[in-house]
């Protein structure tokens, strides 16, 4: 690595100085530093400190994943101000906010124009449409919020999910009817609650990559999806990841994670 990129540092500095970036970009140009390099240097850096929040402008840079804002816990304006700080960096990340109430839904995209709400997530610029085929199965109606969480972060990803709902294995015969769907798909989420027996069933149909979600839906015995968390570690159809109760976000990113978009220097 060349002189320009050594004299780059990461620190605790919320901003990138103009004349060092400058000097990297020079640096380049010069072909003292290397493009990939650079990509490297960049990757760590910025962060911007609202007092409240140290917002992450280069998360989309380093994983190829949109910025996301948890919202429960925080005050509408602090959501509308991350959210604010994160649409203002140069380039087109995508950003969301997960689990809004209406309160905070209304603030962030008052004071952010151009947002949309699915449910308890908002978007904005969401990234390009993607090739890759993702099916998001439920067992129940009762699954469906979860699953509708799952859809919307996939969407923000630029997958466009297929939806199955209701295909339980109370009725074995609703989720076999899908099988030849579920033989096209090049991953699937399976959003289940109560036992969550669907996850097996459907790893046992299709190839694809699985992503089981356990939903605190079921009676008392399912101790708000722990029942299902565990028989899903537990399955039998080898190779099931499995994300958290009611974590439909979380099964979203990893199906992100497993079709990465890759930022490549270009010399």
């Amino acid at each position: 690595m060349g002189d320009a990129a050594d004299s780059v540092t990461t620190g605790q500095d919320s901003e990138v100085d103009e004349a060092t970036l400058r000097e990297l970009l020079d640096g380049v140009r010069a072909g003292t530093t290397s493009p990939d390099d650079a990509v490297g240097l960049l990757r760590r850096l910025p962060f911007a400190d609202l007092g409240f929040a140290r917002v992450d402008h280069h998360r989309s840079l380093r994983l190829g994943l949109a910025e996301a804002v948890y919202a429960p816990g925080k005050e509408p304006a602090q959501i509308s101000a991350i959210v604010g700080e994160l649409l203002a960096a140069p380039g087109r990340a995508a950003v969301l906010v997960s689990r809004v109430d209406d309160v905070q839904a209304e603030a962030a995209l008052a004071a952010n124009p151009g947002g949309v709400r699915r449910g308890a997530t908002l978007v904005w610029r969401p990234m390009p449409d993607r090739r890759e085929r993702v099916i998001v199965v439920t067992a129940g109606t009762s699954d469906l919020p979860v699953a509708d969480e799952c859809a919307a972060v996939l969407e923000a990803h630029g997958f466009r999910p297929l939806r199955i709902n209701d295909v339980g294995v109370a009725g074995l015969h609703r989720v076999l009817d899908a099988a030849d769907e579920l033989a096209t798909a090049d991953a699937v989420v399976v959003v289940a609650g109560m036992e969550g027996a669907l996850a097996s069933v459907v790893g046992g149909i299709t190839g694809a990559p699985v992503v089981a979600v356990p939903t605190s839906t079921g009676y008392g015995s399912a101790f708000e999806g722990v029942t299902a968390l565990l028989a899903m570690l537990s399955s039998c159809a080898s190779g099931i990841t499995v994300v958290g109760i009611d974590n439909g976000f979380g099964a979203a990113y990893a199906i992100a994670r497993l079709f990465p978009v890759r930022v490549e220097a270009r010399g």
